[in-house]
């Protein structure tokens, strides 16, 4: 890692701290030459991952994209950056436990819905209307009838640890 003072090629690693959810490292590095201290952060990446459309086009995997989707879905929403990246290191995650080179759009829409339900609800009506291609208001209201049998079931469940 060059120093981002005087471009010298040899930084020596001080001290690493692994984040909480475990996905990524912060590294606190000195410079040899000049002495200054800066901060690296190291994640995964996914490699060699491809993503084949609905229309057989194949494409590489882009984290960016998926961002972006994730970010219009959220449009309007509050969350956390911090927030926002455990989410995108968790559908990351789940995308590497396939340990296969290419994914389909489905399924890839299928590990977004799954951590975009649990992360905002809004959110993944949001996301599923575009990605399942809602066509009518019954489809939509159906997928919102499913969200409303889970939160009167968390309620339910909350209550009972509550009286335990």
């Amino acid at each position: 890692m060059r120093c981002a003072v005087c471009n010298h090629k040899d930084t020596k690693v001080i001290d690493s701290r692994i984040s909480t959810d475990g996905v990524s490292v912060r590294r606190r590095r000195e410079c040899e030459r000049c002495g200054f201290r800066f901060s690296t952060l190291e994640e995964i990446e996914l490699l060699d991952l491809t993503v084949v459309k609905r229309d057989g086009r194949r494409e590489n995997y882009s984290r960016e994209k998926l961002s972006r989707g994730l970010e219009k879905a959220l449009e309007k929403r509050p969350y956390t950056d911090v927030g926002f990246q455990k989410l995108v290191h968790k559908i990351e995650r789940d995308i590497q436990k396939k340990r296969r080179g290419q994914l389909t759009t489905a399924e890839l829409g299928d590990i977004v819905m799954k951590h975009l339900r649990l992360f905002d609800k809004v959110a993944y009506i949001r996301f599923a209307s575009v990605y399942r291609s809602f066509e009518d208001v019954k489809t939509f209201e159906s997928e919102l009838k499913k969200l409303l049998g889970e939160k009167k079931r968390e309620l339910r469940a909350s209550k009972r640890k509550k009286k335990v």
